[in-house]
């Protein structure tokens, strides 16, 4: 294990790129250490490594496997203590401007413009004597649960995560996603409720997701929706599965389903002309998606692993910019909303908080 991350060190300091991950629920932690600074691009999916791309589609940044060295190691137990921290100091402006902004989308959604919008904020925190390695070890013990994952490009910048949304895994024609909204914080109560709000929203993202996959698939199957649990938040998740169409490709199956309503709204067109109008900031990478493109170094077939860019953070120099975005209905109530954006910054600030 030591030699694993000594190893990605050494690479780090030649200032090349690479991405470490760990999959949910899985022991096993992967890299790719590619061997150029060349900044490589998805064309048409048909390439395989590893994607990293942004919520436009604009930059599909791609480590391609046949230019890296691909490592891998076991997890060993980390003895770490989490500083539980309610985090009560915050931006008042930012706080006026994120409410003003889920006002302006309540607002949209009255006027019939769309159904559903997520509106989404970034948070700038300082952070001393950072270390990409250790904060690695800590996403992957706090959040086991969820895609974990370490992305670093010169030409790109420093990225880590903790996402709990699958977007899509393929393997030939057989496909598999997940629909996920709704969000709680945990408690010490043992039963979980959801108000009408959270319930609209989810079947409201369930409901397109089936209807676009039809478009591209021969059958669906879809699960009820249960409740799962990421680090200290619980989401309503459905399980899709299904066969593609012989003639449809990985392409149209993405370009079908992202960005998904959970991270954009709908109708899609019409809720991301609205976000790219009115938040104010460049989402980049945040919302967009990353994992195995045409892999097939840790299965014996080709498959992709696909996992929407959700519970973020960009490393520059000694800060870390977060992202977090709440989904919109005719219900939400701004404040409300600025509590859940604010219960889903905690994710990355659990990380950055912790003590070995």
């Amino acid at each position: 294990m030591n030699d694993f991350f000594s190893t990605i060190r050494k690479h780090q300091e030649q200032n090349l790129p690479f991405v470490i991950y760990s999959k949910p629920n899985s022991s096993s932690i992967f890299a790719y250490l590619q061997q150029n600074e060349t900044l490589y691009e998805v064309s048409d999916y048909s390439e395989k490594g590893f994607v990293f791309a942004s919520f436009d589609e604009k930059q599909l940044v791609l480590i391609p496997e046949n230019e890296s060295k691909i490592i891998s190691a076991k997890q060993l137990e980390v003895t770490m203590n989490a500083v539980e921290t309610e985090d009560l100091s915050f931006d008042s402006d930012a706080k006026i401007q994120y409410e003003d902004l889920v006002e302006k989308g309540i607002q949209a959604i009255k006027n019939e413009e769309f159904k559903k919008v997520v509106l989404s904020r970034s948070e700038i925190v300082d952070v001393v004597k950072f270390d990409f390695i250790t904060t690695f070890k800590h996403l992957i013990q706090l959040y086991p649960t969820t895609f974990t994952y370490c992305f670093f490009h010169p030409k790109i910048g420093l990225w880590m995560g903790a996402t709990p949304e699958q977007l899509l895994k393929a393997s030939g024609n057989v496909f598999e996603t997940t629909a996920l909204a709704g969000t709680q914080k945990v408690t010490l109560e043992e039963e979980i409720s959801w108000q009408q709000k959270e319930k609209d929203e989810q079947q409201y993202v369930t409901d397109f997701i089936i209807k676009r996959l039809r478009e591209v698939a021969t059958s669906v199957v879809v699960t009820e929706p249960y409740n799962i649990k990421a680090g200290s938040i619980w989401h309503i998740k459905t399980d899709i599965s299904g066969v593609l169409k012989d003639n449809s490709t990985l392409e149209e199956v993405i370009d079908t389903l992202h960005p998904t309503p959970a991270v954009c709204g709908l109708p899609k067109k019409k809720a991301k002309a609205f976000i790219l109008e009115n938040e104010n900031y460049d989402r980049t990478f945040y919302t967009g998606f990353l994992g195995e493109l045409n892999s097939s170094f840790a299965n014996k077939s080709v498959s992709s692993d696909l996992f929407v860019n959700l519970r973020s953070m960009q490393i520059k120099e000694n800060k870390a910019i977060l992202y977090m975005g709440c989904g919109i209905t005719k219900e939400s109530i701004p404040e409300k909303e600025w509590e859940e954006s604010a219960n889903k910054s905690m994710t990355m600030k659990r990380v950055l908080n912790i003590r070995e």
